[in-house]
C-alpha cells in the first residue's frame, strides 16, 4: 500500500480519482467498488495482484471520495458510469484490460464487457450476477412486489429522504451497513418486514463495533469517502433503473463472450434475492466460471480475502496472462 500512486483524471466531464499500484508495464486490472464502499475495500487484493505483475487500477467511482459527484441523479446511469472508466482507459492508452467489480461495481464490469468486447479480455463479478436486460425496469417489479412493504431500494428513490437518515451520523450508518449482510448477520435487515414509509434503520440497533473484516484504519478510509459530502452521490446510482433500462436497449440481445468469473458468498442475501438471475447467467455468459465461498456474506473480498485472491489470481493466470 506504500507504493500506491494517486491521480485525478479529467474524463467524461468529471474528475475521476484513481489509485494505482504495480508495474506500469503490467497488464491492467481494474477494481471497481460498490455501495457503500470505497477504493480501500480492495485493500487486500492490491498487493497480491501487484506482486503477480499486474498494473492495478482502483478508482473512486463517480459520487465517491475525491471523484466528482454531480447533483443530478440522471448523471449516474450505467452507460455514463461505464463511460467514466472507458475514458480513463483511453487516457491511459490501455487497449487490453481485465475488469473486476463488487456489488454495484459488478454491473459496471458486466456492462463494460458488453460494450468493449475487444478491449475487455476477461471480467470478474462479485456478489451481483448478470442475467441480461430485464423485460421491464427492475424498479417497476419492486414497486409491484413491495407496494405495502418496505424495500430499501424504493426508500432510496426520493432524493433527500435516505440522505437525511444516513448523513446524520456517518460512523453509525457505515457500522450498520457493514454488519448487515456480513456472514455473522446473514439476514438482510434492510428487507425485514416493516411497512412502506418506514425509515431505513427502523428496527435496527447500532452494533457499536466494527465487523471482524474491517479494522479501525480501514474504517477511517470508508469514513473519509463520505465526510463532507454524505451519501447523495452514492445513492444516485439507485435512482436510474428506468434510465438504465432505456439506455441499454442496444445491448439487450448481446452475450458476454469473454472468460468470466463470478464469486458469491454462501450467506450473502443477494444469492436469494437474485436466484432467478443466477439461473439465467449461464445463458448470458458464454464462458462462465462460478464459485460459492463458504462462511461468507456480502463483503466477499474482505470476509474471505484469501480465497478471493487465490481464485482471482488463478483465473487471471489462465485467461489474462
Amino acid at each position: 500500500m506504500d507504493q500506491l500512486e494517486h491521480h485525478l483524471l479529467p474524463v467524461n466531464g468529471i474528475d475521476l480519482s484513481l489509485y494505482s499500484a504495480g508495474p506500469v508495464t503490467g497488464r491492467p486490472v481494474w477494481l471497481l467498488h460498490g455501495f457503500p464502499e470505497c477504493w480501500h475495500s480492495w485493500r487486500q487484493q492490491i498487493a497480491p495482484l501487484a506482486a503477480a505483475g499486474y498494473r492495478v487500477l482502483i478508482p473512486e467511482m463517480r459520487g465517491y471520495g475525491q471523484s466528482s459527484a454531480p447533483r443530478d441523479p440522471a448523471a449516474y446511469d450505467v452507460i455514463t458510469l461505464c463511460a467514466d472508466i472507458q475514458a480513463a482507459m483511453d487516457l491511459l492508452d490501455q487497449h487490453e484490460v481485465c475488469v473486476v467489480g463488487h456489488d454495484w461495481g459488478a454491473p459496471i464490469a458486466w456492462h463494460l464487457a458488453l460494450l468493449e468486447p475487444a478491449r475487455v479480455k476477461a471480467v470478474v463479478g462479485m456478489a451481483v450476477p448478470f442475467g441480461g436486460r430485464p423485460k421491464q425496469p427492475a424498479i417497476e417489479i419492486m414497486r409491484q412486489l413491495y407496494a405495502e412493504r418496505f424495500h430499501y431500494i424504493l426508500h432510496f428513490q426520493e432524493p433527500g429522504v435516505a440522505e437525511a437518515e444516513m448523513d446524520a451520523d456517518l460512523p453509525r450508518t457505515l457500522r450498520m451497513m457493514m454488519h448487515n449482510t456480513s456472514a455473522a448477520v446473514p439476514r438482510d435487515h434492510f428487507l425485514q418486514e416493516k411497512p412502506a414509509g418506514a425509515g431505513l434503520f427502523d428496527g435496527m440497533q447500532d452494533p457499536g463495533t466494527l465487523p471482524d473484516w474491517c479494522d479501525p484504519n480501514a474504517f477511517a478510509q470508508y469514513l473519509k469517502t463520505f465526510e463532507g459530502r454524505g451519501f447523495y452521490g452514492a445513492l444516485n446510482w439507485y435512482r436510474n433503473f428506468e434510465r438504465n433500462w432505456q439506455r441499454t436497449e442496444a445491448l439487450a440481445e448481446r452475450q458476454i463472450e469473454q472468460p468470466a468469473l463470478f464469486l458469491l458468498g454462501d450467506m450473502d442475501p443477494v444469492g436469494t434475492l437474485e436466484a432467478y438471475t443466477l439461473k439465467q447467467m449461464p445463458k448470458r455468459i458464454a464462458q462462465l466460471e462460478q464459485h460459492v465461498l463458504k462462511d461468507c456474506g456480502h463483503w466477499i473480498q474482505n470476509e474471505q480475502a484469501g480465497q478471493v485472491n487465490q481464485l482471482l489470481l488463478d483465473f487471471l493466470s489462465r485467461h489474462y496472462a
